[in-house]
């Protein structure tokens, strides 16, 4: 499977794995599986760390790769992707996971109910 955690099962997969789904925590152990972590949302958090709203307990940056994450940049088509999506949803920062989602072909771990409704496979963190 090819997953795309979104920031906050991004950041409960650091700091609190217990807020996970057994199941996801069981994809995200499976070395099978490849693992991506979106710019965006490291965007998210450096704005959130920031401005004081957010203390990570560990250090994002290492964590990617003691986790077998691949960061995912955003390209062009996510852009691109972002316009034709309908106005569902008003985080920027979600509604780019979703288009990275689409356009790369990636399940989307989020604890965000609303993401489904999009045309979008996602999966329950």
């Amino acid at each position: 499977m090819r997953l795309l955690l979104d920031t906050h099962a991004f950041l409960w997969a650091l700091d609190d794995t217990s807020r996970l789904t057994l199941a996801t925590r069981t994809l995200l152990a499976d070395e099978q599986n490849d693992l991506f972590v979106s710019i965006a949302s490291l965007w998210e958090i450096g704005i959130k760390v920031g401005t004081g709203k957010l203390t990570p307990q560990l250090d994002w940056e290492d964590y990617l790769p003691r986790m077998g994450a691949a960061l995912l940049p955003i390209q062009m088509e996510h852009a691109r992707e972002v316009s034709r999506l309908p106005q569902l949803h008003r985080d920027p920062f979600d509604r780019m996971l979703v288009a990275q989602a689409r356009v790369e072909n990636l399940i989307l771990v989020t604890g965000d109910k609303h993401l489904a409704e999009y045309d979008v496979t996602v999966l329950p963190a």
